[in-house]
């Protein structure tokens, strides 16, 4: 088997970078949308993004895509420009393989390359055995605060 590589995303990479997404947002609760981008609308967020410096990565075996991850602002008033938020997605047959580790390793190594001093985890359905949070933990992300029944997706309340 060959090993995980980590680099940067490309124009290229969105087909997939797409349907990743498309499920997590169909079947998890990462994500609060609803309904799936188009790959269209991914395009314009992806070119956002790298317009903006933000960093965005994929992780990829034998040159298929296996998940991805970005940093993008945490929120638009100057004084938060140092700071981003993370989202990391990783496709359904991949979980479980450190692929997620991997990514977020990168991205804080290439959000601090970018200058940046902080990054914020807000995440979807954070109970505190899910995967994301455990992810984060293993990576030195200490839990802030809670937003409780902040998001109703897939007939219930998130937090």
């Amino acid at each position: 088997m060959s090993s995980i590589v980590i680099k940067a995303a490309t124009a290229a990479d969105l087909d997939r970078i797409t349907e990743i997404y498309a499920d997590a947002v169909m079947h998890g609760t990462a994500s609060y949308e609803l309904e799936p981008p188009s790959r269209a609308e991914m395009g314009n967020r992806f070119d956002s993004l790298a317009a903006g410096g933000f960093p965005y990565l994929v992780a990829e075996r034998g040159g298929a895509v296996l998940g991805y991850a970005y940093a993008g602002p945490f929120r638009p008033r100057p004084a938060y420009r140092f700071v981003v938020e993370d989202s990391v997605y990783v496709a359904p047959d991949a979980k479980g393989q450190g692929v997620g580790f991997l990514l977020m390793q990168a991205l804080i190594e290439a959000a601090r390359a970018s200058g940046f001093r902080q990054i914020i985890a807000v995440i979807g359905d954070g109970h505190a055995d899910s995967a994301s949070v455990r992810l984060h933990e293993k990576l030195g992300f200490r839990h802030s605060g809670r937003l409780e029944g902040s998001g109703y997706k897939h007939g219930r309340w998130l937090d």
